[in-house]
């Protein structure tokens, strides 16, 4: 395999270039979109990074959308969900039951 390799100046200089536009934009979106999360919400969204990454080889590289694919992405994205939704869920539950108000059955 090595030695059917060929590398050149401005393929390896685009390579390059490219990675780091991507890595800059990356952490740009990033961090303007971190200001408005708290450190768990951040990090559970993160957590959606394989099915992005995923979603943009169907999309740029054709890659075929297997039912493996879908099942594993509903299932990120739903505990995901259920991470942030639950969390808000559980933290408006206790707010009503301490401030003495009783939630209905």
């Amino acid at each position: 395999m090595l030695r059917d390799l060929h590398i050149t100046a401005r393929g390896a200089w685009l390579a390059v270039l490219s990675g780091a536009l991507a890595c800059g934009l990356d952490y740009a979106v990033w961090h303007a979109a971190l200001k408005d999360l708290i450190t768990m919400r951040a990090a559970i969204i993160q957590l959606s990074v394989p099915v992005l990454a995923a979603n943009g080889s169907v999309l740029f590289l054709s890659e075929a959308v297997s039912y493996r694919l879908l099942v594993s992405g509903i299932v990120i994205l739903g505990g995901i969900a259920l991470a942030i939704w639950g969390r808000d869920y559980a933290a408006r539950i206790s707010a009503e039951t301490t401030n003495g108000r009783r939630r209905s059955p």
